[in-house]
């Protein structure tokens, strides 16, 4: 038996989402059926908005509703340092930790050879322009540890050569608490040349 069309529509958009599969989006299908009109609303409302209000910072990339980011428009934080990432999702996590308050940079296209230099250099090209402008003291890279992302960190840092930056990356390597007979080799990799004295 096939749902009424509206909900079997519903139930396909769900599975758009990420991790959503045929059951789950049934689930979330019912559950929306039981939602009150004024939650439906809200919900119906914030999916158009996401697409018509949110948009990119015009220093850093990350998301606002305004021309820049509430991070790049607070003077309180610390001008001088950046911290390099692919996504806004992860300056989220790292501003919920509160240990760092300093700037951030999403860099959105990670350096392949699969994308053209001009491509690369629009990517590229305004995060250094930032740092020479701003007379950035210290970037921190906290970008995937995957070959995109070292080749990113290393083009970047190859850009640099002559600024007096401080280049920085955050420690990599075996999460607390884990064995490492369940570690992937490149991670053990890393841990170990990362060690540091204690």
């Amino acid at each position: 038996m096939k749902y009424p069309q509206t909900l079997e529509n519903l139930i396909s958009c769900y599975k758009k989402l990420p991790g959503v599969g045929e059951k789950t989006a049934e689930r979330m299908a019912f559950s929306t059926l039981k939602m009150d009109e004024e939650t439906v609303q809200l919900f119906s409302e914030s999916l158009k908005d996401v697409k018509t209000k949110i948009k990119k910072c015009i220093i850093c990339n990350n998301i606002t509703e305004d021309e820049k980011c509430s991070i790049c428009k607070d003077n309180t934080r610390v001008q001088t340092t950046i911290c390099i990432l692919e996504d806004a999702k992860k300056v989220q996590m790292i501003e919920k930790l509160k240990v760092y308050n300093g700037l951030y940079h999403i860099v959105e296209e990670p350096v392949t050879p699969f994308i053209s230099s001009d491509a690369i250099d629009k990517n590229i090209n305004p995060l250094i322009k930032r740092i020479i402008e701003n007379k950035v003291e210290e970037i921190i890279f906290a970008l995937k540890l995957t070959i995109e992302g070292e080749t990113t960190a290393a083009y970047i840092s190859k850009l640099l050569e002559k600024q007096e930056v401080k280049i920085t990356k955050i420690a990599q390597g075996i999460p607390h608490g884990a064995d490492i007979d369940y570690i992937d080799s490149l991670t053990l990799e890393k841990a170990i040349e990362d060690r540091k004295v204690i």
